[in-house]
């Protein structure tokens, strides 16, 4: 027998009329990726972000060094030396660099080698920068230090905190610098609580002359400099509170007036 075949009918399209796209409330597809449309365009979130500990403790140091009353003592570190006298003072200690330790190990060999050869040994640098916090207050002491930089940034400030008092007391002319990585490139460190100058080149002796004239009256004999104290700076909404509570007493002292007659 053949089998019969059932044909069946197509099935009807049924055409949907297209919604037409409403100005008033436009399409806006979402992305829930990573930094997709979750994110407000456009919004600063530094302030929700989670920064490194250093990082907080920086800020909170620095607002705290405002909101207290700091005495004269560690508030002298916040007056570091302008941009001019800097370059100045920066431009001079680049003369006097101690050498790499390459370069010592090659001097090094060249005397060892001059020895053997019974010639005359290449002589050392007779002036140079001198660094290392013991050091430094040893040269202080014995008044051989010509001029002293310090570092602004040194953390713990009791590391140096004494020793602008130590330099007034033996008379060497002190500077005050920024940052003590500046410092410690200088001398080939990371970093540096202080270095000194014990002495300088004839060429250089008035560019040393003007500098320690300039620390003198800036530093050394600066009378403020160790009276003035810091911080005691309120925020901005204890500003604003207190600057309000300021208007509307004004205010009732002046509805009392009018209410006398005043």
């Amino acid at each position: 027998m053949v089998s019969k075949k059932s044909k069946k009918a197509p099935a009807k399209v049924v055409s949907t009329p297209k919604k037409s796209a409403d100005p008033m409330f436009p399409s806006r597809p979402r992305s829930n990726r990573i930094g997709g449309a979750i994110r407000p365009a456009g919004r600063d979130l530094s302030r929700y972000v989670k920064w490194p500990k250093y990082v907080r403790v920086q800020r909170q140091r620095s607002i705290l060094y405002q909101r207290l009353k700091v005495p004269p003592v560690i508030n002298q570190f916040t007056k570091a030396l302008s941009k001019n006298d800097a370059v100045a003072t920066f431009k001079l200690f680049n003369k006097y660099r101690p050498q790499t330790p390459a370069e010592k190990k090659q001097r090094v060999k060249e005397v060892a080698a001059a020895k053997a050869n019974k010639t005359e040994a290449p002589s050392g640098v007779e002036h140079q920068l001198k660094f290392g916090l013991k050091h430094v207050t040893t040269l202080v002491e014995n008044k051989q230090a010509k001029f002293v930089a310090i570092a602004c940034d040194v953390d713990p400030i009791e590391l140096v905190v004494w020793l602008p008092a130590l330099c007034r007391k033996m008379e060497v002319p002190f500077v005050i610098v920024k940052d003590k990585a500046r410092l410690g490139a200088l001398v080939h460190q990371k970093t540096a609580a202080a270095v000194a100058l014990t002495g300088v080149e004839k060429a250089d002796e008035k560019m040393l002359a003007t500098l320690t004239s300039m620390a003198m009256e800036k530093y050394n004999d600066n009378v403020e400099l160790t009276r003035k104290w810091g911080g005691g700076v309120m925020g901005l909404k204890t500003q604003a509170k207190l600057e309000k509570r300021a208007k509307a007493i004004e205010a009732e002292e002046a509805k009392k007036l009018k209410s006398q007659g005043l």
